[in-house]
């Protein structure tokens, strides 16, 4: 089986890391050539103690090592990478007569195991398969450390992201609801000159208009009834720093107004104040919403809009980062047993499998809250397929076919490109390793008008 990807977009990158495993040279490089005949990246060692030492060197994406070896053996390394690196995929290689030793490593957290001599097929389907669930991530930045992902069309964004954190630029983050917006406006926080300043948040639709305004603006003592005190808003809170506004579609149209003179001016004037405030504010905004659709409805000013917009970044929705799910759930594990100060559950690969599967219509947000239910009410370490399918539900069956899953991968993957590019197809096609021609016909089969990515169209 192929990886989702079409027409050799990623043919030069791997398909993944393999660390091997095994005391035996013969069949170290036997299983050597057969992965990498596969495109697949390997690094052989011939014991437990050279296989950590290339974990953090190596970052593999799954562990294949011999069960029976001297010092340290095949449970005792699996049991150390659990501690080390949660969540990256072991299997174990096996005589006959240790089944039953691979049968229990297998109960306490291994992927699976292989018996010896090792079927080529099955360790293909065996390794593709761990591919899909594997939950190690190479996103090591500290500035975007709290964003996990592998998914490239993740990296692009914080590629943009990066590129404008330099920079004053207002940034207009969107995507659907629960796909990391925050979390992004804090990256662009933490790359920028910005980072030892305040990075302050509010969602624009969380609160009545008079306290908004009076939250966003600040206000004079005895500017209106129940203000007791001179109140200090937002924006001179975050003076020098960043101002996240979450949710802007919902800000109502008064204080759009308000907020342009701002923006224009760099001062804010409290409620109830004769003078206005200088202030420095970087101003990242965020929403769900279709701010283009707003403005035709009359509900979202031009202006302000072409404030705001000056750079986009789109968030892809978790069902077209599908292979972030699996990084994404063993986070979670982690972070939900840190709290908990419980041992850390772990999921079986076939509830792995089903959790990648899922459509996700409240992306990362509605994924965490599955999660901790299934820690919640699993009574073992290993999580089942059925406890996955009691939380989502009708969700559970709606596995989308290969060719749709290809096709959602390579429409976003492009996208992301000539949104990058702005609309430029030759640049576009050289970031693809593309020829401009081939790129053209990519672009017409998925229904791309790189009209629509230039000048913020």
């Amino acid at each position: 089986m192929a990886p989702i990807e079409s027409d050799s977009l990623a043919q030069d990158r791997p398909r993944g890391r393999i660390l091997l495993v095994d005391d035996d040279p013969g069949l170290l490089r036997l299983l050597s050539i057969r992965l990498r005949a596969e495109r697949y990246e390997v690094e052989a060692v011939e014991s437990a103690a050279e296989a950590l030492a290339a974990l953090s060197r190596f970052r593999p994406d799954l562990v294949i090592t011999d069960l029976r070896m001297e010092n340290m053996d095949g449970i005792a390394l699996l049991k150390e990478i659990q501690r080390q690196r949660p969540g990256l995929r072991v299997l174990l290689l096996t005589a006959h007569g240790t089944i039953p030793d691979a049968v229990e490593a297998t109960q306490s957290g291994a992927f699976g195991f292989l018996t010896k001599p090792v079927d080529k097929q099955q360790l293909l389907e065996y390794v593709e398969r761990a591919m899909k669930v594997s939950g190690s991530a190479r996103n090591e930045d500290a500035w975007s450390a709290e964003i996990i992902t592998r998914s490239p069309a993740m990296e692009a964004c914080l590629q943009q992201a990066r590129m404008v954190a330099s920079t004053d630029t207002r940034v207009l983050i969107t995507g659907e609801s629960g796909t990391g917006k925050e979390l992004m406006a804090r990256a662009i926080h933490r790359a920028s000159s910005r980072k030892d300043h305040a990075f302050v948040a509010i969602n624009c639709s969380a609160m009545a208009e008079n306290l908004l305004e009076s939250e966003l603006f600040g206000h004079e003592k005895g500017a209106f009834t129940g203000a007791h005190r001179t109140h200090k808003g937002l924006f001179q809170a975050a003076h020098e720093g960043t101002l996240l506004l979450d949710e802007i579609g919902d800000m109502p149209m008064r204080l759009q107004v308000k907020l342009l003179r701002v923006l224009q001016e760099d001062q804010v004037r409290p409620v109830g104040a004769m003078d206005a405030v200088k202030i420095n504010t970087r101003v990242i905004s965020a929403t769900h919403q279709d701010l283009k659709e707003l403005m035709i409805k009359g509900a979202f000013r031009e202006d302000l809009y072409y404030r705001l917009n000056v750079v986009n970044i789109h968030l892809p929705a978790l069902r077209e980062r599908r292979e972030d799910i699996p990084l994404l759930v063993d986070h979670f594990l982690v972070q939900i047993a840190a709290e908990s100060g419980q041992v850390r559950k772990v999921y079986a690969p076939e509830a792995v499998e089903l959790l990648v599967a899922s459509h996700w219509p409240g992306n990362i947000r509605q994924l965490y809250n599955v999660v901790r239910q299934n820690v919640a009410l699993s009574p073992t370490r290993v999580i089942s397929t059925e406890h996955v399918r009691s939380a989502l539900g009708e969700q559970a069956n709606a596995l989308p076919s290969f060719s749709e899953a290809r096709d959602e991968f390579t429409r976003n993957y492009l996208s992301q490109l000539l949104q990058i590019t702005g609309g430029n197809v030759s640049h576009a096609a050289r970031l693809a390793k593309r020829n401009r021609t081939d790129f053209y016909k990519l672009l017409g089969r998925h229904q791309l008008n790189p009209e629509q990515f230039k000048d913020g169209r």
